[in-house]
């Protein structure tokens, strides 16, 4: 990926939007003296065709922006506040004892066994850590070690939108052809039979991310049942972003769909520590799947990255044994965060889609008189000194997310406080 500090603000915000290249020619002039410097033209031909129809991630651009800018960073979601003491003394400890060279490529096995452990107290699934739990470098490898895993090109994937901004361009990477179906505010509900038209003979999988990134969505039993059951029509298999699984708010309740009825060996379930524990930097990951489909993702991760960190695979698996108090705690402190930043919010002016999980709030923009969501986030970075998330780059199609932009609120109250005070800034709405 590109630095991005390097281009002059205005057409680093311009970046934004999602086009095609220019197609440069790809056959060397005759008149090219040999040795002389390639012109860009002739370089084209050095950029793979998978890598053309996406940009780098938006969301890391707004944190290289906030930093430029010196702006409250309310865009990348990584928490500003210390992960549990007990955590890091656990990763000092395993360093201190050595646990410096290589894990088994599929995982440390005190990793496997605590995360069996941790979904069979949590939701009565029994794992066997042998042959179905495969540790990885983050969720963010997890989920395309299991897509390239388990498509070839020309398979269809559906992916619900607004999306995290990695499941298209993992999609892609993978020569895989992306189906989105909407999800509609303001409680972000789908179409049943939209989804249905989605689903072909083509179908590979589908990419259910819940509680949902950016929408803070928690899929209902209801949902997830008409999704197993098309899984299951369309002989397809369900790929799961549960990172957020701890994170939920006003009784909802997050129900892996592995936990359904005809599903148990037709999912793949893919987490990791970075939200629950506040550790995204440490990047490690899990993916959870029946045999045959474990073997597959166990020979792309092996070659993609080896394996995950091992003393902090260590530390990992003594965080997994925290216990029930810990995800009570965790969920109480994010609802206190969640209802700080929806009065700051509203305060302002925006009109907010308050979250059922996760920590992200989705806000619609359009009665403050801009053109579209990457003007008013060039305003609110480089004037306001605030920073969050374009909408449009939540959409294949950047029209349906231009009047919306996405605020997280993993961070200290003192940082929520301070953000508000400067969005007072704002002009008032029309």
């Amino acid at each position: 990926m590109s630095g991005g500090e390097g281009k002059p603000p205005g057409r680093a915000l311009a970046t934004l939007r999602c086009r095609l290249p220019p197609r440069y020619p790809r056959k060397m002039s005759s008149s090219q003296p040999t040795g002389a410097p390639a012109s860009p033209a002739i370089r084209d031909r050095f950029h793979s065709q998978r890598t053309r129809h996406f940009t780098e991630s938006v969301i890391r651009e707004m944190t290289r922006l906030a930093l430029r800018h010196g702006a409250v960073n309310l865009a990348q979601g990584f928490p500003d506040f210390s992960a549990p003491e007990a955590l890091k003394q656990a990763a000092r400890e395993a360093i201190t004892h050595d646990f410096n060279q290589y894990a088994i490529t599929w995982g440390a096995k005190s990793l496997r066994n605590a995360i069996a452990a941790k979904y069979r107290h949590t939701y009565g699934l029994e794992l066997d850590p042998e042959t179905e739990i495969t540790v990885c470098c983050g969720s963010t490898e997890g989920m395309i070690d299991s897509l390239t895993a388990v498509t070839n090109p020309g398979d269809e994937v559906i992916i619900f939108e607004p999306f995290y901004e990695n499941y298209g361009p993992d999609t892609k990477l993978c020569g895989a052809v992306p189906r989105f179906v909407r999800l509609h505010p303001p409680d972000w509900t789908f179409d049943p039979g939209e989804l249905r038209r989605a689903f072909s003979l083509h179908t590979k999988a589908i990419i259910l991310n819940s509680p949902n990134n950016p929408t803070g969505k928690v899929f209902s039993r209801t949902e997830l049942e008409i999704i197993a059951t098309l899984c299951q029509e369309f002989d397809a298999l369900a790929i799961t972003d549960e990172i957020y699984e701890h994170i939920t708010y006003d009784g909802a309740r997050h129900i892996p769909i592995m936990t359904l009825d005809g599903m148990r060996e037709r999912t793949i379930l893919v987490n990791s520590m970075s939200k629950t524990f506040a550790v995204t930097g440490w990047r490690v990951g899990w993916v959870l799947a029946a045999p045959d489909l474990s073997d597959s993702i166990r020979k792309v991760h092996d070659f993609v990255t080896v394996g995950a960190a091992a003393p902090l695979q260590e530390a990992s698996a003594i965080a997994l044994t925290f216990g029930d108090e810990y995800y009570h705690q965790l969920g109480e402190e994010y609802t206190r965060r969640r209802d700080t930043i929806l009065p700051i919010l509203q305060a302002a002016g925006f009109r907010c889609f308050a979250p059922s999980g996760a920590y992200y709030v989705i806000t619609d923009i359009s009665r403050f008189g801009f053109t579209n969501d990457v003007t008013f986030i060039r305003h609110l970075i480089e004037t306001v000194g605030v920073a969050a998330v374009p909408g449009s780059s939540f959409y294949h199609d950047p029209a349906h997310g231009n009047q919306q932009i996405r605020f997280c609120f993993c961070k200290k109250y003192e940082t929520l406080e301070k953000a508000g005070k400067k969005l007072l800034q704002l002009p008032r709405p029309q």
